[in-house]
């Protein structure tokens, strides 16, 4: 397990009562237990405990994806800026700026980032919710938290920030918590991706939006096997080259080809109960942005 519950929905309260105090009390001690937990990092339970799913392109008991999906990702936390670099030929940074410009957010507002990750999606969410607003770094990865902790805390980027290891199927946020929650590149990799939906839909207020950038599939018949060669023959070589884990860069090439392309993935959003559910296509649909809204 990672947090016990109680203490993740402990601190998650106070995450989101924004009071400074609050912070004082609670979140600032746990930050030499929380450094700890990153130097052997534990992995929450998935609700999702029965059957098989995939994990790239094996079929593996749903009960152990979420244990073989926290290994690749704890093997490329330090590198995982080059990975997407390297996915996306650098152009996973334009992608998560336009995710970010367009997104509906103001100053003042609560912003939940699932998959936070390194954390870059999150400095561009607090650029627009400014100094009144708050945004909650969530990942379930510890080793991935810690480097995007690490890297805001060196850019002196303190306020404002939290820092909640949790699993997006079952979050631990009261509901009507956040006025918008996103997840980038996170998405294709939860085992129950219908859950996570459904608790992100959960925890957004009620006139709020929900976000998914995530790597989807390619709209021109041309481009397909060039994308295929470069995602199946150099990727894995470069991820070799440079993080020395071949494997791990595989696994994510395959990930993408067997997330729920563009319109299934919207279907899936209007099922967990959003509205006025839509998509727009990036680069040829090599990514694309789902947006929808809690009414």
């Amino acid at each position: 397990m990672g947090l016990p519950v109680a203490l993740n929905v402990l601190v998650a309260h106070q995450v989101l009562a924004g009071a400074v105090a609050g912070r004082a009390a609670i979140v600032v001690p746990l930050r030499s237990w929380w450094r700890q937990q990153c130097d052997n990092p534990p992995m929450s339970e998935s609700p999702y405990t029965s059957g098989t799913t995939h994990f790239g392109f094996r079929d593996v008991a749903a009960k152990d994806k979420q244990k073989l999906v926290g290994e690749v990702f704890t093997s490329v936390a330090r590198n995982y800026d080059l990975m997407n670099d390297l996915m996306s030929l650098g152009i996973h940074r334009a992608w998560k700026r336009y995710f970010v410009a367009t997104a509906q957010v103001k100053p003042g507002d609560r912003v939940l980032d699932l998959a936070g990750g390194t954390g870059d999606i999150a400095v561009l969410l607090k650029e627009r919710v400014g100094n009144e607003g708050a945004v909650v770094l969530g990942d379930i990865n510890a080793g991935m938290l810690s480097v995007g902790r690490d890297r805001l805390t060196n850019r002196g980027l303190v306020a404002g920030f939290d820092y909640v290891q949790c699993n997006a199927e079952a979050l631990p946020f009261p509901d009507q918590s956040f006025d918008l929650v996103t997840i980038s590149f996170g998405l294709r990799n939860v085992t129950d991706k219908d859950a996570a939906l459904r608790e992100m839909y959960r925890v957004l207020k009620v006139g709020g939006q929900a976000r998914v950038l995530e790597f989807s599939e390619v709209t021109a018949d041309w481009f397909k096997p060039i994308y295929d060669f470069h995602s199946f023959k150099i990727l894995p070589k470069l991820g070799q080259l440079f993080a020395r884990d071949a494997d791990s860069y595989q696994y994510l090439a395959e990930s993408i080809r067997k997330h729920p392309p563009q319109d299934s993935l919207k279907g899936m959003m209007g099922e967990a109960g959003f509205a006025r559910c839509h998509y727009k296509n990036l680069t040829g649909g090599i990514v694309a942005i789902h947006s929808g809204y809690k009414i």
